[in-house]
């Protein structure tokens, strides 16, 4: 009986909880809808006039406008679920949940569905996280980065509705083309540059930067996508794994023959798809003051970035080896691992820049402006970067081509029903105000008419 008391405590507290979240995510949205129509009316008035239009144009645009502001309410309203997308395939997998790509059912359009498994976000603390890449991918960028137009969930699930890329990942094109040239290399790394930069400047650190995130679109522009997510999604992102490896005694390392660069090359070839979809992933990429766990800043972003640029020059990062708890004790000791194999010849401004990347946080190279005037971004445009051909173009054949991703012939496109009682509703609050809509996800016109490889699918 002693317990009881205390039970019917935790109850009323969560009922608390409850409340007091719903209560200021209510007030919350009623100034956030504010402030985004007002900025949606004053961008129309911008566009009109920077148009020369006439009056009798202009009334008749804000007419439109203000039709479109009132269905964009009404659709708001309606609830928005799984079925109302027609599942098409498997693009992407991770530890607690997979990508697809979908079809929505009223307006024909195109879309990468990420779903997440509710229960495991809360068994694994990831609610934060989930939290952090819905923000982010609402408040972000779409220059730079995926655009999300809308997120939901049901009592299993959380659903994150984002524009399909079809160029497919830089992972897969690192895979394909082995080393880029410096042309190739200095495009995506400047691309990758301004990305960073403008997700740092809504006051966010990635922390997951790697070329499995950066996605391409159909003409070969990148695009970051998973943010704060896969920090926590997969294992060798979280905190515990981090404590797991440094509770690892020297003498516990696997000693290995060194190996020249071309077998580095294909070693690291043979398994990084394989550590791309594991649970344990690879720390590659994650700079050391991440692993110290005493405080880091965004420019633990930008030494990401000088890993994946040597890995395009080398054909592998400076770093990799047979495990994760060697390519651990290289990352602490990289004074002295980081190095540069002579039978790969790379040019020294390359080699600069890379080692102002990869070295002590106080003295990173930290601003994009920096990162800019280097000498080996010598002759880029960077104002008009993504106006300009891509140094690659990926092959897509439709708005709906998959080609550039890896097969899941196994998975079952049927979701698991969200009828069933799940112990997970009871901290369902935890949850409160992820739906959104975007507005003009909701009010684009249809595009009923699907593609010739869709139509072929269904028949």
């Amino acid at each position: 009986m002693a317990s009881m008391p205390s039970t019917l405590a935790s109850i009323t507290q969560e009922k608390v909880n409850k409340a007091k979240m719903s209560i200021e995510n209510f007030y919350a949205n009623l100034v956030a809808q504010y402030e985004e129509r007002e900025e949606r009316y004053r961008r129309l008035e911008a566009t009109m006039i920077t148009e020369g239009l006439t009056d009798e144009e202009k009334s008749e645009k804000r007419h439109l406008h203000a039709a479109k502001e009132t269905e964009y309410l009404r659709l708001k309203r309606v609830k928005m679920s799984a079925s109302d997308f027609q599942p098409l395939k498997v693009i992407g997998r991770g530890a607690f949940g997979e990508v697809r790509l979908v079809q929505k059912r009223d307006t024909g359009h195109i879309y990468a569905m990420k779903i997440l498994r509710k229960e495991d976000m809360l068994l694994r603390e990831q609610v934060a996280h989930v939290r952090a890449e819905r923000d982010v991918l609402v408040e972000a960028d779409h220059t730079w980065t995926v655009k999300m137009f809308y997120s939901f969930q049901d009592a299993i699930n959380l659903y994150l509705i984002m524009e399909f890329l079809s160029g497919g990942d830089l992972m897969t094109l690192l895979i394909q083309k082995e080393i880029f040239s410096e042309d190739m290399t200095q495009f995506y790394v400047a691309e990758t540059a301004q990305a960073i930069e403008s997700i740092h400047r809504l006051g966010f650190i990635h922390r997951d930067i790697k070329p499995d995130n950066i996605l391409l679109d159909a003409k070969g522009h990148i695009k970051l996508s998973d943010f704060g997510l896969c920090t926590g999604l997969k294992k060798a992102h979280r905190t515990e794994f981090y404590r797991d490896i440094q509770s690892v005694r020297p003498h516990d390392f696997t000693t290995t023959a060194p190996m020249d660069s071309k077998r580095r090359a294909e070693t690291w070839k043979r398994n990084r798809r394989a550590l791309a979809y594991s649970t344990v992933g690879t720390p590659d990429y994650i700079a050391p003051e991440v692993f110290k766990q005493n405080g880091y800043n965004n420019k633990a972003d930008w030494w990401s970035l000088g890993v994946i640029m040597y890995e395009m020059l080398i054909g592998y990062p400076p770093f990799c080896a047979e495990n994760a708890q060697e390519t651990f004790h290289k990352v602490m000791n990289f004074r002295k691992t980081l190095v540069f194999p002579p039978e790969i010849p790379i040019s020294n401004s390359a080699k600069n820049l890379i080692l102002k990347f990869c070295t002590d946080a106080e003295r990173r190279i930290g601003s994009l402006d920096d990162i800019r005037n280097d000498s080996f971004f010598l002759g880029v445009d960077w104002d008009h970067i993504r106006d300009r051909p891509a140094a690659y173009l990926p092959r897509v054949r439709s708005i709906d081509d998959t080609s550039n991703f890896d097969e899941f012939p196994d998975v079952d496109l049927k979701l698991p029903s969200p009828t069933r009682e799940s112990d997970v509703q009871v901290h369902d609050w935890l949850f409160i105000n992820y739906t959104y809509k975007r507005f003009d996800g909701l009010t684009a016109k249809p595009k009923l008419k699907m593609s010739s490889s869709l139509a072929s699918s269904f028949n």
